[in-house]
């Protein structure tokens, strides 16, 4: 795989970064997810309702491998345990790319994930550590954190234009949580308000980057910049 999307719970790419996967996927690069946990302990649906909707709304993302762990929906944790299951995915897969979850949030298994994720990135380098498999160390080279639901100004925006109706189709697939349902209903956007929501959001982020729809991303590290006449986004 090139880019893999690591996130705690079935949906969560969707949100996130389905758009992202999508235009990167047009330009040939294969896309992978990584679902942390299987969704045991949703208000809404079941685990086995999640993993047909997640089958489903992978395939209309166009990625080319999708799995899930079995870390404790509502309680993933920072442990080497669970880093060294995401490091034996990473050194299968071997990505250049990973995508986690912004590193703080509202949801506990949300930030978890990132440095959970960050953490596991490192230790599937390690060539002493004792990982199953017999794959071989493997580093990622770049990390990104999905900043869409953050309070953050985004390093960078990726055009998801061309790709924003099926974007909201793959979230959709997803009916055990967007379909309007008498459980958890004051927890949960009602279904005629999701397409708006959605669209508005990645307007907004459009509008930041000069494009009609966009996802934000953050990384940690400084861009380097080779030509300035090349440089997108207008000042003024």
């Amino acid at each position: 795989m090139d880019i893999l999307a690591i996130a705690a719970h079935r949906d969560d790419v969707e949100q996130t970064c389905g758009g992202t996967l999508l235009a990167m996927q047009a330009k040939g690069w294969k896309t992978a997810i990584l679902d942390l946990t299987r969704g045991e302990s949703g208000t809404r649906g079941t685990a086995a309702e999640r993993e047909a909707e997640a089958n489903e709304a992978a395939r209309i993302l166009n990625v080319s491998h999708r799995e899930a762990l079995d870390l404790p929906d509502g309680n993933v944790q920072n442990t080497l345990e669970n880093r060294i299951k995401i490091a034996e995915v990473l050194r299968r897969l071997r990505p250049r790319v990973v995508i986690l979850p912004y590193w703080e949030g509202r949801h506990p298994d949300h930030y978890t994930a990132a440095t959970l994720g960050y953490e596991a990135c490192f230790v599937s380098g390690l060539a002493k550590l004792d990982i199953p498999g017999d794959a071989k160390p493997h580093r990622p080279y770049k990390i990104l954190y999905a900043s869409l639901y953050a309070d953050v100004r985004p390093t960078f925006a990726v055009d998801i234009t061309p790709f924003i109706e099926q974007r909201f189709q793959s979230l959709m697939a997803y009916r055990s949580q967007y379909a309007n349902r008498p459980e958890g209903g004051s927890l949960f956007v009602p279904e005629e308000e999701i397409r708006e929501r959605t669209f508005a959001m990645a307007r907004h982020c459009g509008l930041l980057a000069g494009v009609r729809y966009a996802e934000p991303f953050v990384q940690k590290e400084i861009g380097l910049v080779d030509d300035l006449m090349k440089l997108p986004v207008a000042s003024i």
